[in-house]
């Protein structure tokens, strides 16, 4: 089902679909919720579900715990080819553990050079208490970011030399990777490919707005297509679907990848397909309220304020994910009747507990 999640806390609907996960926190109370639930944040929500093309190419995860206590690891994967659905839970299972391993090395080195600094200068580093009584270095807005942007393109570096160890032929299959990482306030994303992370946040004037924090990484973007075509790949749509450019190998119209970015796919590495990440930083503010990851079967139908509405709009944080996923599934087949309908997969990462219902009645 391309679901994985690691949680003191682990909750399924029951009388749902069993693709449905839910994390609770912490408890935020003593008591009960209205509905029964145990009280506490709720931290994501997630859910994968099949189309109607074969497998479930989609996998979703959420790792807590992920840097620092309250860390977060959250990622969406869409895999696509013959092995597909082996790639994208191969990247889910392996890729989290690969990122913080590499941030730990970039951490401790940097702590390291630190120290021998220390010993021959008089000028200590600035600091930042945690409340315990001890102090650690605080790290800038581009000092964290260089980290974290390295550390995720080595290890994305790193996968895509796994796979190649992996019994799986990955040839011509592979899987993007959106992901996101939160550390206190700050907020990582590295993205891979085509699946998408919006964010929903108040305007200042107090109406939700959706933004788009990565970028389609599509054949035909100026700089994705330039680089593929100096490496001899070809990048051309077919007559049956215009609008939809893919990257062909030089002599033969195969495999037509429709995306430029992938991890997997090596018989179009040499041809200008990369699997180095777009990594990017935010700083979380007080009007920010969650962040949706989402696989392309959810925004080829669905624009980015549509799915922040879905969300906003649904009832209990719970079924968020399921929501959207639902609501993309609906819209391909009244807009493509004729066309099988794709995997759908989202991820719900909320950022604040409060209820955001009048934002959405504001929309």
């Amino acid at each position: 089902m391309g679901l994985c999640a690691s949680s003191k806390r682990l909750e399924r609907e029951q009388d749902s679909d069993e693709n449905v996960v839910y994390v609770v926190g912490e408890q935020a109370g003593g008591g009960e919720e209205e509905d029964g639930a145990a009280a506490g944040r709720k931290v994501a929500s997630l859910f994968s579900q099949k189309g109607k093309k074969g497998p479930n190419q989609d996998a979703v995860i959420l790792c807590q715990g992920f840097g620092m206590a309250d860390g977060v690891f959250c990622g969406a994967f869409d895999g696509h080819g013959r092995c597909g659905q082996f790639v994208s839970k191969r990247v889910r299972d392996f890729l989290p553990f690969m990122i913080l391993s590499h941030r730990n090395a970039l951490f401790l080195a940097a702590a390291g050079d630190d120290d021998n600094d220390l010993a021959f200068s008089d000028v200590s580093p600035s600091t930042s208490t945690d409340g315990s009584g001890s102090s650690s270095p605080q790290p800038s807005p581009a000092q964290l970011l260089e980290e974290w942007r390295e550390a995720c393109t080595k290890s994305f570096e790193a996968m895509d030399k796994e796979l190649k160890l992996q019994d799986v032929d990955c040839n011509f299959s592979g899987t993007t990777a959106v992901c996101a990482i939160k550390q206190g306030k700050d907020l990582i994303i590295a993205n891979l490919g085509d699946s998408r992370a919006v964010l929903a946040t108040m305007s200042e004037a107090g109406y939700l707005k959706a933004v788009q924090l990565t970028t389609d990484q599509k054949p035909n973007l100026p700089q994705e297509a330039e680089r593929i075509k100096s490496s001899n790949g070809r990048v051309f749509a077919l007559k049956d679907e215009p609008s939809v450019f893919r990257v062909w190998l030089p002599d033969v119209d195969c495999p037509g990848l429709a995306m430029a970015r992938s991890l997997g796919d090596f018989r179009l590495k040499r041809y200008g397909v990369v699997s180095e990440p777009q990594v990017t930083h935010r700083r979380i503010t007080a009007g920010d309220l969650f962040i949706i990851l989402a696989t392309d079967g959810v925004w080829d139908v669905l624009s980015n304020q549509e799915v922040v509405s879905i969300v906003c709009t649904t009832p209990r944080k719970q079924h968020a994910s399921k929501a959207v996923a639902e609501a993309a599934a609906q819209r391909w087949r009244t807009r493509y009747p004729s066309s099988r309908v794709d995997d759908c997969s989202a991820v719900c990462l909320f950022l604040r507990d409060q209820d955001w219902g009048s934002a959405a009645a504001r929309r």
